[in-house]
């Protein structure tokens, strides 16, 4: 241990004058959760547990939290009671020995299948309808000749004379803080518990093939990009018949030039004649439930938005859908001869400059309205 090393205390989130009780109901809260099945495969979360570990070791005993509360780190140097955690393999390792799993009875402790994920791509409008995807990966399979036992029916079984069955083996020690208990995988008959005297023929006794797999996925209707569906026991086999892991379908929704999304609101710009914008005019406009009319007002501005109610992206969870925000680009058409320019001079003279609108600019609406 070094002076760099956290507060034991900062460490379990609790106080210097913390009671016995405080501690070891802070540790036990800590150490739920960056549990293995919480946190799998997670390096960061196994050495934030063997930093729990360490420090409710120390504060947990009223000598060594003695001698640390007055000296620190360095005193548990001088004194060589530090903690010392290398003896243990795992994460699960330092989670038995504080918790006891797979004590008592002691049943078998075999792998699960672990998860899987795809990508599956679907365009902006089958994101607001939902629909229904064929996809094909590749996942371990539990054998079918062997039902994913590893073993033919014919093959006779016997105890593993290693872990007696239980498909563990336990180590303990003593150290300055009392007994640790070790506890992995028996290594003989790999956590099965048992001994066939033959392997099946079909799986080399693994339990497991891999395949091509084919399945339907619905896809609901409201998902936004980055999402994803679980679908639950899907994934690889587990060992010699131990429950299957999940598959994780990530959803990427494409891009579409019409629409943009915000929540639940569909924004999409639509450009209009300015004869059009000045006196008013029914135009049609794309929604993810195909086109629509709507009805401008005379003297509507650059900027200037219409809703179309429910034309939106409907609550994933819950009721409700949103709606659909039209934005007005007014196009100015070019004047390309003296008889336009004569027309719009005389245009000009008719019109009553007061009924120009002096309110925010183009550029202010049209980012009030993809904020």
């Amino acid at each position: 241990m070094t002076n760099a090393r956290r507060d034991y205390y900062e460490i379990l989130g609790v106080a210097r004058d913390a009671s016995d009780d405080e501690i070891k109901k802070a540790f036990r809260k800590r150490a739920r959760e960056l549990h293995p099945d919480v946190n799998p495969d997670d390096p960061e979360a196994e050495a934030l547990f063997k930093q729990a570990a360490e420090a409710y070791e120390v504060i947990s005993n009223p000598e060594t939290r003695a001698v640390y509360d007055r000296y620190g780190h360095e005193g548990l140097n001088g004194r060589g009671a530090g903690p010392d955690f290398s003896d243990f393999s795992s994460f699960h390792d330092l989670f038995v020995a504080f918790f006891g799993g797979g004590g008592g009875g002691g049943g078998r402790r075999q792998s699960g299948g672990q998860d899987l994920g795809v990508l599956v791509e679907i365009s902006f409008v089958d994101s607001a309808a939902g629909i229904s995807r064929e996809i094909e990966y590749d996942a371990a399979t539990a054998c079918a000749t062997c039902d994913g036992k590893g073993y033919p029916p014919s093959a006779h079984v016997d105890r593993c004379s290693t872990c007696a069955g239980q498909g563990q083996v336990r180590q303990v020690t003593r150290g300055p803080f009392g007994q640790m208990m070790r506890t992995q995988l028996c290594p003989t008959c790999r956590g099965r518990g048992e001994m066939p005297s033959e392997n099946c023929a079909g799986c080399g006794g693994g339990g497991r093939l891999t395949e091509r797999i084919t399945l339907n996925v619905e896809i609901p209707a409201g998902i936004a990009s980055g999402q994803q569906i679980r679908l639950t026991g899907r994934g690889h086999a587990g060992d010699h018949g131990t429950v299957a892991g999940d598959l994780y379908v990530q959803v990427d929704v494409s891009a579409d030039e019409r629409f943009r999304r915000d929540g639940l609101d569909v924004v999409t710009r639509v450009a209009v004649p300015v004869t059009d914008a000045m006196i008013g005019a029914t135009i049609t406009v794309p929604t993810v439930d195909g086109e629509t009319p709507i009805e401008l007002r005379a003297g509507t501005q650059p900027g200037d938005e219409f809703v179309v109610r429910g034309k939106g992206f409907p609550a994933l969870q819950g009721r409700g859908r949103g709606d659909q925000r039209v934005v007005v680009d007014v196009r100015v058409p070019r004047v390309v001869n003296e008889e336009g320019r004569a027309a719009v001079e005389r245009l000009g003279e008719q019109l009553d400059a007061r009924s120009y609108r002096e309110d925010e600019g183009f550029f202010d609406r049209l980012r009030h309205a993809f904020r």
